[in-house]
């Protein structure tokens, strides 16, 4: 499956944004799907997951209560909308799927099977 992340862009402290991941390829509602982030300098690191139905969801402790995850199947997408962005939110977002996962073990970059391209969030003060 290939991914297409889009929606990034430069925002201030405090706005929103929503990233869209678009799958094609493949059988997209068999995959658990992923955000994951890089900032520069840092290891990729975990925002937040999505259970095939979309029945499911698990965020990164620094993101809860402020981003949600989401996913349309019948468009083959998934959606994280950030909001109350801070400074710290800035990295490179990336989608990731992983085939008949679950929200339980796909937390870490190396479990997932497949990556988008990544989209540049960055949030002046």
């Amino acid at each position: 499956v290939q991914l297409q992340a889009s929606g990034g862009g430069l925002v201030q402290a405090g706005d929103s944004l929503r990233l869209s991941c678009a799958a094609s390829g493949g059988s997209f509602s068999i995959y658990t799907m992923a955000w994951f982030r890089q900032a520069p300098g840092k290891e990729r690191e975990f925002v937040a997951v999505i259970s095939w139905g979309g029945g499911n969801t698990y965020s990164a402790d620094s993101v809860k209560g402020r981003f949600t995850i989401s996913r349309d199947n019948a468009k083959n997408t998934v959606y994280l909308q950030m909001n109350s962005l801070k400074p710290e939110d800035t990295a490179v977002y990336y989608c990731a799927g992983r085939k008949y996962g679950s929200v339980n073990n796909f937390k870490t970059p190396r479990d997932s099977d497949y990556w988008g391209q990544g989209t540049q969030v960055t949030v002046s003060s």
